[in-house]
């Protein structure tokens, strides 16, 4: 009987390795080695852009150099071999002692957001498990130790010298009291020199008396301190100016120092407050409160930012991007999406103007209408049957007037649908979570998923890699073979009819690793300046000053429409 074969087939180079590839893992390990002595030893002028003194080195070290070089050493070839011989393999290799071995972006992950869900459902699970012996799971001390030990697991995985926590909701909501008293509680074990409690409170405007009203903060204060939390700041939102005598007024009534009660009135973006909180010398305040070396703050990259947004913002010529939804009702639905085309518009120094658009109450007699002078569609995510086929009208009206276009998630999903229906000629294509009866279900369930109930046990969720396919737009966007973005969906594109998408013209320039599942799609430049769609988020990865890739080049697109030219000659204006 033959052994089974386990793992990707084994491909041989029949090559020596390239001297320009051992040259490009050289300069990927000199390189790491010289982040890496950064992130161990450094607090700042990393570049050396000053003289070096002691204050450029960090109080306390995390980690020292160790096997730092050597971990770097192996993570690049490792890599390299994996790669080289096309192996399906991912590579899991610890920081040890030493420098981390492998470097990128900092962002969020799963461990920076927790809902009371997660912590109950971690809680069942380890009293399911016999971790408490029998005994009786309550919400003191076994919740709050559980809350308390995310705080502090943020602090181990990322080193960071502050750690900033935000509870969000209403100080007395019966939900948010867990995590109150664990605030409390971690503060007394901590020190209180160690801990800032910052209160964000509203400081209400009577339009009637021209005045803004105290009360609602003095009152929030009383419950907080009723719950054994005393606030160092306070933070005033509020849609008018909050001068000098109401912020004495608050500080006296909520024994809180006068210099550390702040105003955040409402300001033109959100992304003005960062430099309204450092004028009023907010960050100052806290490294004092928490023994920090005060120092002067750099904000040269994010006033370049907002300058720029602002001056974009104020161009009467805008882009104009339609998206269409379902969720129209509640634009916070769409805001991942909203912020990073916002994002993508100010990279190239241009206005975009986002329109949203009812996905149920569009059809094939009033699209001209609803979407006249689009210069882009975008088609987001959602679940559920309602709007699908008014999102078909508009992928359809984006494909054949060859107006760019990005679908994100169903986005992707219904734009397999329109084109297996309308050239490939797959009458009644649909996919299986929206007609399961659909003779073409295009997009459908992997078939190891079928037997299981429990949605949440077929849902994709969270990070996956994806291969991107060179010479594409795809691949010219993102600049690498291989892209992690991220995912919550439950139906893929349906291997059955893959093929025949492809040869009607699809492209396919994404797929997972085992080339299994379908990640990205697009149509090809002879037929369409810019058609692409993700099955993944992209949105979630955008940052004000690094666009999501995906955005960025559909903005560019959408631009390059709209000024009737080459998007290649749209520039960077950031």
């Amino acid at each position: 009987m033959a052994q089974p074969v386990y793992g990707t087939p084994w491909q041989t180079l029949n090559q020596p390795v390239s001297e320009e590839a051992l040259a490009g893992v050289d300069r990927y390990w000199r390189a790491a080695n010289y982040l890496s002595v950064g992130q161990i030893y450094l607090r700042s002028n990393p570049l050396m852009k000053g003289d070096f003194s002691r204050e450029d080195v960090k109080h306390r070290l995390v980690g020292h150099w160790g096997t730092t070089p050597g971990l770097n050493f192996l993570f690049g070839h490792v890599n390299r071999f994996i790669r080289d011989h096309n192996q399906n393999t991912i590579f899991l290799m610890g920081p040890g002692h030493g420098g981390p071995a492998g470097t990128a972006q900092s962002l969020l992950t799963r461990e920076s957001n927790f809902t009371t869900g997660l912590i109950y459902q971690s809680l069942i699970q380890r009293e399911r498990a016999g971790d408490f012996l029998g005994g009786t799971v309550q919400v003191i001390p076994h919740v709050t130790d559980a809350i308390k030990a995310r705080f502090a697991r943020i602090e181990e995985v990322t080193n960071a010298d502050v750690v900033i926590t935000e509870l969000g909701g209403t100080i007395g909501d019966i939900e948010s009291q867990p995590f109150v008293e664990a605030i409390r509680q971690f503060r007394k074990e901590r020190g209180a020199s160690n801990v800032a409690i910052i209160h964000v409170s509203l400081v209400p405007y009577i339009a009637a008396a021209h005045e803004v009203k105290t009360k609602p903060t003095q009152h929030s204060v009383k419950e907080l301190r009723s719950l054994g939390i005393q606030p160092d700041f306070i933070v005033c939102r509020s849609s008018h100016s909050v001068d000098d005598s109401i912020r004495e007024k608050i500080a006296n009534f909520c024994d809180v120092d006068a210099d550390c009660v702040f105003e955040n009135n409402d300001l033109p973006s959100i992304y003005d407050v960062p430099a309204h909180l450092a004028a009023q010398g907010f960050d100052k305040k806290v490294l004092e409160r928490l023994g920090l070396e005060v120092r002067p703050s750099d904000l040269g990259s994010w006033e370049a930012f907002t300058t720029a947004m602002h001056k974009a913002n104020a161009l009467e010529d805008a882009t104009r991007i339609y998206v269409v939804g379902k969720y129209t009702q509640l634009p916070d639905a769409y805001l991942s999406v909203i912020e990073a085309l916002h994002h993508s518009g100010i990279f190239y120094g241009r206005h975009v103007d986002i329109r949203l658009v009812n996905g149920e109450e569009l059809t094939e007699e009033d699209v001209e209408q609803e979407l006249a002078g689009a210069d882009g569609i975008l088609v987001p995510g959602g679940f559920g049957l309602r709007g699908v086929e008014g999102k078909m009208v508009a992928i359809r009206r984006a494909r054949e007037l060859k107006i760019p276009y990005l679908g994100v998630c169903l986005g992707m999903q219904m734009a397999v649908t329109e084109f297996a229906r309308d050239v490939c000629g797959m009458e009644g294509a649909n996919s299986a979570e929206f007609g399961p009866d659909t003779p073409y279900p295009v997009i459908d369930l992997m078939p190891d998923q079928e037997d299981i109930t429990d949605k949440g046990g077929t849902m994709r969720l969270g990070s996956y890699p994806c291969k991107v396919v060179e010479g594409t737009l795809a691949h010219e966007a993102y600049g690498n073979n291989l892209v992690y973005e991220r995912h919550r969906h439950r139906y893929e594109v349906s291997n059955v009819f893959r093929n025949q998408l492809v040869e009607a013209g699809l492209v396919v320039s994404g797929v997972s690793p085992d080339d299994r599942l379908v990640e990205m799609i697009e149509l090809p430049e002879s037929v369409h300046p810019w058609f692409v769609a993700s099955q993944a988020h992209p949105e979630f990865k955008s940052r004000p000053t690094h666009p999501a890739p995906l955005f960025r080049e559909f903005a560019r697109a959408a631009i390059a429409h709209h000024e009737g030219v080459d998007r290649h000659d749209v520039n960077q204006a950031l």
